[in-house]
């Protein structure tokens, strides 16, 4: 089966790994493994661009099946091998209502961390303001604050004791917040996340190899709850 499969990725991306973490929680080991470079605009390659005219990564191709967007992908794996490795959708309604909804808000959590983390490289230098640059920070801490609450109410998971697509899909931005200096003191029920799940076996096998050395970008945000 994984041999069928194909995943083009690119190093240190949330989507990328989110869908590597999938493919390890399904047991699907054996697929293959394209790594490519955004910096060299590998991304943008015409054999990318011939299944995925938009050129983003990660791109992931199952027979003659495509799918270019990584929630996509993940619920597809889900779907598709429910009944092999974990099962990552629960059965009761009321968690699975829960869980969609955390799935879906990874994308404004992911939003709000990339317009802090490549301000200076998505703005001409001419057009950077300290004003807007705030404005970014202060808009992703009110954000981490509502994950940080959210885990007060269900912890230790996202949807409370079990381990779900949910998680799948949020911890690589959770991950990635913390790569990037989000002080652990200032958002406690993060940081117990985060120590808790980067030592889940399909996590730590596709831990971001660019990540040896962290930044600091964002270890001045502050917990607004």
């Amino acid at each position: 089966m994984a041999k069928e499969m194909t995943l083009y990725w690119g190093a240190g991306s949330p989507p990328c790994w989110r869908v590597m973490i999938a493919l390890e929680e399904k047991e699907l080991r054996g697929y293959n493994s394209i790594q490519l470079s955004f910096e060299k605009m590998e991304h943008k390659s015409k054999k990318v661009l011939d299944i995925n005219p938009r050129g983003q990564l990660p791109t992931f191709q199952h027979g003659q099946l495509v799918i270019n967007e990584s929630f996509a992908a993940c619920i597809y794996l889900e779907n598709k091998f429910k009944k092999q490795g974990n099962e990552l959708i629960p059965t009761c309604p009321n968690e699975q209502g829960l869980m969609y909804q955390r799935l879906f808000e990874a994308a404004p959590l992911g939003q709000k961390l990339g317009d802090v983390i490549y301000y200076e490289w998505k703005v001409p230098e001419g057009e950077r303001h300290d004003s807007a640059k705030e404005r970014n920070k202060n808009a992703v801490a009110l954000e981490l604050s509502l994950w940080e609450g959210y885990l007060k109410k269900t912890g230790p998971f996202l949807i409370g004791k079990n381990f779900s697509l949910a998680d799948v899909i949020v911890f690589p931005n959770i991950a990635y917040a913390f790569h990037y200096g989000l002080c652990p003191e200032r958002f406690p029920k993060l940081a117990q996340y985060y120590n808790m799940l980067k030592e889940r076996p399909s996590i730590k096998k596709t831990w971001p190899s660019t990540w040896q050395v962290k930044k600091d970008l964002l270890k001045e945000l502050k917990n607004t709850s």
